[in-house]
């Protein structure tokens, strides 16, 4: 007899689905069949059913917040099961101990924290018997049948619970032990906030925090193009002036200058220049791209991507979510035919039918056995769901995932590019670029939101001359860096070895793929929004008082460096594929801890936060009594405006309903407290650099206007 232990109750169940079976409490019976001949139990954890233990569970000097009792560094990490999990936990250990079982199965995600579940549940049943390792990266009946076939022997996955085991607790000792150290100094400073860091979430924060410095320290300046339009006998075509390239002149006086020069002038064609572009189908899925692809389209965040992937996961539509690779194995190419046939009887893709690609199997941009580890890339399998069964959401996400595969089955995209070099009057040089789409391929399936698209220049030949009939000046502002999207974010974090100078670590960094795992990205911007680091407005990321300041705190500490992250995932990924040693992972981990503390401590020393609004960093230890600070007065019925996360409100809008706000973002614009406090006290702002209309970039002061009761712009 058999004990199969799921991840989570719907994989179990999904697990059984093609067997005959009944339900029981917490489990299910497999009856006996040609691949179970003595029958099995599904059961299932509930996600992490087991959790390391709390400090004072180590030493009970370490339950209350205190200075002198870091560094918290455990002899041996002990696990516990998790508060309200007990039940289940209990139906697991029922099963496997029967004496009748002789194998356990272990069934969870196909991944490292698949693979650390259900181990820790095994352990902490005190219960050995031999183990095997289901593998599975679909869960259609096909796939779960021919994974139970080809089981894997559980050495083989061992490693990966090893590195998922170093990985959390080291994450537990960066952030008990850097968490209580700046949160306690800072309390030496009156701020009685709570500042939780990590590992991932602090460098990932310190990159927001850079972007938001880099837009506040931007200075725009104004600059002026000239635009000129040609005929040459019956045709006409447009073109900006440059020099050596640089179309931008640096004042009115010169631009306008180039315009009454070329005013009414002859011209002739310098040169042509035609090329044909072709564009191949984008990569196939990965969990980053699918996020960054359904926050562009859907504005989904990318915890609610990965949330609904899962789901589509479960039920069978799709294969595993949490991969890493766009790529697929010759193996799962052949089945695509099977898959593309079954889509082509949906009414959303029937016009796409017959692609003129039949096969993948040859083409490496998709089919590469030699990159694909543990997973391929997210495509949808030969169970095509009803769309009618599906949520809105959900048929969003499938939609996305099944044209990434039609599209890799399209031609490319070919576009016909021209550009053309004018000269006026023998001086002065003016560019024209033009673009025709000469095929279509793959965009008929993928559409995307095309830039300002370039005109069609006419059939001119290079040599032909002709007439100015038109020049016209564009005043023109340059712009500050954009803040980034929730989906950029996570490709942010991906990409993160970009911000790290070592050429060695940076080849770390990105064969790791950055800060975090496809897995665990979508849960750290979640983690920072719960903790009052970022908001989100409109989709786009702003860091808050309280993340700015933590920062500030840590200055250069390693918890804020991709490096420290760069070594950290380079051993992981050793001990993962089983040439590093746990142990000595560990050992260094406890040595960066004694490290960071003294850090931190050092730190301290330099704090200086005068330009930090701190009355919003008070209180929060305890969330039902938080004092709740005043920014000031409201213009509208005298009461005061508090702080309600977005915006700024009136504390009367309950009992009172008054009903006055300032939003926390104009026009593209942060607003910082200080500005609001000086908008209620004064009437007005400071000159505030940074805000978008269009295009524009401006700087301008906010007043408050009490006759129209609104706010309005005044120019410097």
């Amino acid at each position: 007899m058999k004990v199969i232990i799921a991840e989570k109750p719907d994989q179990g169940v999904k697990l059984a689905a093609p067997y005959p079976s009944v339900k029981k409490a917490g489990y299910i019976e497999i009856k006996q069949n040609a691949q179970f001949p003595n029958g099995a139990y599904v059961t299932w954890a509930i996600g992490h059913l087991c959790e390391l233990v709390p400090p004072e569970k180590y030493d009970a000097s370490w339950k209350k917040w205190k200075l002198d009792t870091l560094p918290m560094i455990p002899e041996a990490f002990k696990h516990q099961v998790t508060k309200g999990k007990g039940k289940q936990f209990q139906v697991i250990k029922s099963l496997i101990s029967l004496s009748n079982v002789n194998e356990i199965i272990m069934a969870g995600d196909a991944g490292r924290e698949g693979e650390l579940i259900i181990r820790l549940i095994i352990e902490q049943c005190r219960i050995h018997k031999p183990l095997k390792r289901l593998w599975l990266s679909s869960l259609t009946k096909k796939a779960v049948e021919e994974g139970f076939r080809s089981l894997k022997n559980e050495t083989e996955t061992r490693p990966l619970y090893f590195e998922a085991l170093s990985r959390s607790c080291a994450d537990w000792l960066v952030g008990m032990n850097a968490s209580r150290a700046y949160t306690l100094l800072l309390q030496k400073k009156g701020i009685s906030d709570v500042f939780s860091t990590g590992r991932v979430q602090t460098p990932t924060l310190a990159l927001i925090v850079k972007r938001e410095k880099e837009i506040e320290a931007f200075v725009p300046e104004p600059f002026w193009e000239v635009r000129a339009t040609f005929q040459v006998k019956e045709q006409t075509y447009s073109g900006i002036w440059h020099n050596d390239g640089e179309t931008r002149l640096k004042t009115a006086e010169l631009a306008q200058k180039v315009a009454l020069f070329c005013e009414g002038k002859t011209m002739s064609v310098l040169d042509v220049k035609k090329e044909e572009k072709s564009l191949k189908p984008p990569f196939l899925f990965t969990l980053s791209s699918l996020q960054t692809s359904a926050n562009q389209r859907y504005k989904y965040s990318p915890k609610k991507t990965l949330d609904l992937a899962q789901k589509l996961y479960v039920k069978g539509y799709i294969s595993y979510p949490r991969t890493d690779s766009p790529f697929v194995t010759k193996g799962e190419a052949a089945t695509f035919p099977t898959i593309l046939k079954a889509l082509a009887e949906k009414r959303e893709y029937a016009q796409y039918f017959p692609l003129p690609v039949p096969s993948l199997i040859g083409n490496p941009r998709f089919v590469n056995d030699q990159k694909v580890s543990d997973h391929y890339a997210i495509i949808p399998t030969e169970q095509v769901p009803s769309f009618t069964k599906l949520t809105t959401d959900e048929k969003n996400v499938y939609d996305l995932i099944a044209r990434s595969l039609l599209a890799a089955h399209e031609q490319d995209a070919i576009t016909d590019t021209t550009r053309m070099e004018t000269l006026v009057d023998q001086r002065a040089t003016f560019q024209s670029k033009g673009r025709v789409v000469k095929q279509l391929g793959w965009k008929k399936i993928i559409s995307s939101k095309q830039s300002k698209s370039e005109e069609e220049l006419p059939n001119i030949e290079k040599g032909s001359s002709g007439l100015v009939i038109k020049v016209e000046t564009k005043e023109s502002i340059t712009q500050p860096p954009k803040r980034y999207t929730e989906g950029q974010l996570i490709n942010v974090m991906k990409m993160a070895g970009k911000q790290v100078t070592n050429a060695e670590l940076e080849k770390v960094l990105m064969e790791s793929q950055g800060l975090g795992t496809e897995a665990t990205r979508a849960g750290i911007i979640s983690v920072l929004k719960d903790r009052g680091y970022m908001i989100v407005t409109k989709n786009i990321v702003y860091p808050t008082e309280k993340g700015r300041l933590l920062i500030e705190a840590l200055g250069s500490s390693l918890l804020t460096s991709a490096e420290m992250t760069a070594k950290w995932e380079q051993r992981l990924r050793e001990i993962g594929k089983g040439v590093a040693s746990p142990s000595a992972f560990m050992e260094q981990t406890r040595n960066l801890i004694n490290h960071l503390i003294e850090e931190a401590n050092t730190q301290a020393s330099k704090w200086e936060f005068s330009e930090f609004d701190l009355s919003s960093m008070q209180g929060r230890t305890n969330k039902s009594k938080r004092k709740v600070s005043s920014v000031g007065k409201c213009p509208e019925c005298g009461s005061t405006i508090i702080d309600k996360g977005t915006f700024y409100g009136c504390r009367q809008y309950q009992t009172n309903h008054c009903r006055f706000t300032i939003s926390k973002v104009i026009l593209g614009k942060k607003l910082r407290q200080k500005d609001v406090k000086a908008l209620l006290k004064d009437g007005k702002t400071e000159l505030i650099d940074g805000f978008v209309k269009g295009d524009t970039s401006f700087r301008a002061v906010l007043v408050w206007n009490k006759k129209e009761q609104k706010l309005s712009f005044q120019n410097e």
